[in-house]
């Protein structure tokens, strides 16, 4: 049914009233919560293209629509104000449709107070139109830490909370800071106004990248001192110095050119994509941060990109003449405009093709990737949070404990060819590589993912129900491998070893099959004509993430921001990986196999010396019997045979 004829009269009148105007929609369901938020240069244009009698062409978005029960919008005065709003508000509700930061906080900046008499330098994560100069985006705390630290070795500056005009003492005695030369006293009038806020100067030259003349002018510094033999002043300015130069060779990466432009870097893993953003400013690297989005599951990068930089520049006014980037994203043109209105002049978005950009956007997607991966190790390394998710999985599914081996199964096949299935286990809430298995579809080449689910599932757990009926018992610790599929061997180096486990194959604490609710009940069929009714199943559907429990209507629906939603994604996310390096793995030996091999008679030597005499099947079908004869090893009788058989099959020239 087209979203078009199943519209409510309330969303009908709503969508008659929207206007012709830029702004920002809200689509809601009927509990009131939002789905999505979008911008639009047109509201009315842009809304109705989603309930028209074609409707979206984004699956993702069409799957959307079928919950809408009602829109709101707030009308803008330009496309510009509608990115902006379109940011908060995407940050504020989070939408399930959107793509968005993976954290919910705001990030941290470097504010320098410029509004007051004696400037500040702080750590804040609120951003005021109160005269400040902000530093940032960081991705984290300890990032903007490490910046304040350094700057306080070098620069004396005030940290204190006091407020401090011009021409008042405010303190009786400095504190210590002031003793130890980190900073310049304004609170006793030490120093005048103008030397100071020379300083904050300084400072702000440092964080743009302008350090050159504050090396030229601690050399100076450091060499008056030296004539006048104040030694001490001159190690402190040494020592500045050095400081200074270690910061100018670590940024020192771009020198080719003094343009000012951040470089991108994009990688992706199923549902999550990181992106790295290094800020190249005067020739050098002065800030290299990575974030992390969610929600890109089937979503073209060029959108999860154009969904990001948005959200991304709203929270900074550091926004670049240009953006280098490994991709175009989505409304690049809109984009550029709306950072061009931000920062006053033209911003350009543009995809290097050669040279020295080139590089920088190559090295700043090796980062992305590296990130990405360390970020989803990290989670794996932390043991509270696996312990949490596991109970949490726990509590969720009704299990009597929480479970210790899961096991989860995908399929993969491209219309039913070089059909696979995949294995994976974690233990602990850990992959365990050494006990992952692989499986060749044996039932048929129709795409049925239901009854390939079934045959796997049916050759996981045959002969734990043969020997429970052997054995009479009712629970097994483990089974033999003899049962193994026949493809028990590596996927990949380190990965499923060829050879059975020694202790067998443990009966998992849950079971998880990627999929809905057909994926599940091919799975529960299984499970009841084996009589094994202790194994916990649940399918988790692609669609929502939802969680799917046998005789349940109902689906389980983690938090968002569970830490168990996030365990049982990497453990889908796994299970999909192995499976379809495994199905390349298969299709590629497919694709290599030659006409030659269907033809009786003709062996691995034969063939060999037909292809070594030939070079290619091609030259073989359009050479003659007495060629074909002429081969050493191969007769006239075998060469009539093989002409023929290329005949009948139509391959003949």
């Amino acid at each position: 049914m087209n979203a078009a004829h199943g519209l409510s009269p309330s969303l009908g009148a709503v969508l008659r009233r929207l206007p012709m105007s830029p702004g920002v929609y809200l689509m809601k369901n009927a509990d009131g919560r939002v789905l999505y938020v979008g911008k639009a240069d047109a509201l009315r244009s842009r809304v109705r293209s989603y309930f028209g009698a074609r409707g979206p062409e984004d699956a993702r978005i069409g799957r959307m629509v079928t919950e809408v029960a009602d829109v709101q919008y707030i009308v803008t005065d330009t496309v510009s104000e509608a990115y902006l709003l379109e940011s908060n508000l995407i940050k504020e509700h989070r939408p399930r449709f959107n793509i968005r930061l993976r954290d919910d906080k705001s990030y941290p900046f470097v504010k320098i107070t410029l509004g007051e008499d004696f400037p500040r330098i702080v750590r804040t994560r609120a951003l005021k139109r109160d005269g400040s100069r902000y530093f940032g985006p960081y991705a984290s705390a300890s990032s903007v830490d490490e910046t304040l630290k350094l700057l306080r070795k070098i620069f004396p500056f005030r940290t204190c909370n006091l407020d401090i005009p011009e021409g008042k003492r405010v303190l009786e005695r400095p504190c210590l800071l002031y003793y130890i030369n980190r900073c310049q006293g304004p609170c006793i009038e030490a120093v005048p106004k103008a030397e100071y806020r020379e300083t904050i100067g300084q400072i702000v030259d440092f964080l743009d990248g302008k350090q050159e003349p504050i090396a030229a002018d601690l050399k100076r510094e450091m060499a008056a001192h030296s004539e006048a033999l104040r030694y001490e002043q001159a190690a402190a300015s040494r020592d500045k110095l050095r400081a200074v130069e270690r910061t100018m060779e670590q940024q020192k990466m771009a020198a080719f050119s003094r343009a000012e432009h951040d470089v991108i870097g994009f990688a992706r893993e199923e549902d999550e994509a990181c992106i790295q953003v290094m800020q190249v400013r005067n020739g050098k690297l002065i800030g290299r941060e990575h974030f992390i989005v969610e929600g890109a599951r089937e979503v073209p990068d060029a959108e999860v990109l154009g969904a990001f930089l948005p959200q991304y520049y709203a929270s900074t006014d550091a926004v670049p003449r240009a953006i280098l980037a490994p991709l175009l994203p989505d409304e690049a043109d809109e984009l550029a405009a709306y950072l061009a209105d931000r920062r006053g002049v033209r911003v350009t978005i543009t995809v290097p093709e050669r040279g020295e950009k080139r590089r920088l956007v190559a090295m700043a997607t090796g980062n992305a990737v590296e990130a990405l991966a360390r970020e989803r190790a990290e989670w794996l390394a932390d043991t509270a949070r696996r312990d949490e998710a596991l109970d949490e999985l726990a509590a969720a599914l009704r299990l009597s404990k929480a479970p210790e081996r899961i096991e989860c199964y995908d399929m993969s096949n491209i219309q039913g060819t070089s059909a696979v299935g995949s294995m994976v286990v974690f233990i602990d809430g850990k992959p365990e590589p050494r006990e992952y298995r692989r499986f060749r579809i044996r039932s048929g080449d129709t795409p049925d993912d239901f009854r390939m689910m079934a045959e796997v599932l049916r050759r996981r757990f045959s002969r734990v129900a043969r020997l429970r009926r052997e054995t009479g018992a009712l629970s097994l610790a483990a089974v033999g491998a003899d049962e193994a599929p026949e493809e028990i061997q590596e996927a990949e180096a380190g990965e499923a070893a060829e050879r059975p486990a020694p202790d067998g194959w443990a009966v998992p604490d849950l079971v998880i099959v990627d999929g809905g609710k057909g994926q599940l009940s091919a799975a529960v069929g299984v499970m009841d004509e084996l009589g094994i009714t202790d194994v916990p199943l649940t399918g988790l559907a692609k669609r929502f993430e939802e969680l799917h429990l046998p005789r349940q209507a109902a689906p389980v629906v983690l938090p968002r921001r569970s830490q168990a939603l996030y365990l049982v994604q990497r453990i889908r996310d796994e299970a999909h990986r192995f499976a379809i390096t495994y199905h390349r793995d298969v299709r590629g030996k497919r694709a290599l196999r030659s006409e030659l091999d269907d033809i009786a008679g003709i062996g691995p030597g034969r063939k060999k010396a037909l292809l070594k005499h030939f070079g290619s099947v091609r030259r073989i079908r359009e050479a003659s019997v007495e060629e074909v004869a002429a081969t050493p090893g191969i007769s006239r009788a075998i060469a009539e045979r093989l002409k023929g058989h290329l005949a009948r099959e139509g391959m003949l020239a």
